[in-house]
């Protein structure tokens, strides 16, 4: 009878702490239901497209996961120059950040795949690459064993050159001091134009022009018009090249905290605003030209012979620096491949 006593309080202990496990797995659930995750969103824009995404993407996210993802949007670098970005969300101080990838090449020279010049001609094939399978999922997994997670990707607008004093040939770029991204492959570029290129980060270029540190910048029409370059350099070059792209990459670490539903979120609502901005892109770049002109700023064309041999020079850049790197080289074919399939296809 002891025996058979023993066995029923063995078997006993056992069924309670069977349930006990439960009802603190069943609890575990409930509190990672419950749990709320912050989400600081870093970008180098103001009211452009880069931090309209951010907005967008962030409103999706709260809404979507019924609060239990909440943050803020810290446009203009307010969290730091878009290298102490990239680093913030490396390492966790800042959940995800919205920046041009070429600014990532430390972390993979891949980046700057996007930065190619001549790639696209227009907004319109810029976004049928962004959204291209095989572009995607090369993008998007960059950085994932140095802290990133990869949500979005889209082309914001092309790049133009902004002066204080006008550029209006081939000839008129010899000698400058041009801002350019952290690109090789605009480095390059620039250089085969006569061009000193600086690697700048947004925040720092407004002051370096007034200071007469730089003679211009490779950027925008969305920054050179909402950050008021007008007040230093009036004159814009219209280069349309290379395009600028935008990637949205958020902490590993903190994704992959993150429940299945709301990393599930994450991704779908990152690739969902991507092509939400599509057409806020293009009235962004039309109301910035016309704005700039408003306000007293020149916009200038190359001729067409001048505008012909500008994107002569600059179209063997990407396959001539890509060779340094048979991972490089790769990447670039997946780039080209889907811009080629991107000019052959009906426009948007």
């Amino acid at each position: 009878m002891i025996t058979i006593k023993q066995g029923r309080i063995a078997r006993s202990f056992v069924a309670t702490g069977a349930l006990g496990v439960a009802l603190a797995l069943q609890f575990g659930a409930a509190q990672a239901q419950q749990k709320t995750y912050e989400m600081k969103i870093s970008t180098p824009t103001i009211n452009d497209v880069p931090d309209t995404y951010a907005r967008n993407f962030l409103a999706a996210i709260e809404k979507d996961s019924g609060g239990r993802i909440t943050g803020q949007v810290y446009p203009a670098s307010q969290l730091g120059s878009i290298p102490r970005q990239v680093e913030g969300t490396q390492f966790g101080s800042i959940q995800c950040e919205v920046v041009p990838p070429e600014f990532m090449v430390g972390i993979d020279p891949r980046f700057e795949l996007m930065a190619s010049p001549g790639l696209v001609h227009s907004l319109a094939e810029g976004q049928k690459v962004a959204q291209d399978p095989a572009v995607r999922k090369l993008m998007l997994s960059l950085g994932a064993d140095k802290g990133l997670h990869g949500v979005g990707l889209f082309m914001s607008e092309p790049s133009d050159v902004v002066t204080k004093n006008p550029i209006r040939t081939l000839a008129d770029f010899k000698g400058k001091k041009i801002r350019i991204f952290a690109s090789q492959f605009q480095s390059v570029a620039f250089e085969r134009l006569g061009v000193t290129p600086v690697a700048m980060s947004l925040g720092d270029v407004l002051p370096a022009i007034q200071q007469g540190a730089i003679d211009g910048a490779v950027t925008g029409m969305g920054p050179i018009t909402h950050m008021h370059f007008i007040d230093a350099a009036k004159f814009v070059t219209m280069t349309n090249q290379p395009s600028i792209f935008i990637i949205a990459e958020v902490n590993r670490k903190w994704y992959e905290s993150l429940p299945k539903d709301l990393q599930e979120i994450v991704d779908r609502d990152g690739a969902a605003q991507s092509l939400a901005i599509v057409p806020i892109a293009a009235s962004f770049r039309a109301k910035a030209e016309a704005n700039y002109t408003a306000t007293g700023g020149e916009e200038i064309k190359l001729s067409p012979d001048e505008q012909a041999m500008f994107d002569k020079t600059l179209s063997s850049v990407g396959a001539d620096v890509s060779k340094s790197s048979p991972q490089l080289a790769e990447g670039y074919k997946i780039v080209t491949d889907a811009a080629a399939r991107a000019a052959q296809g009906p426009s948007q």
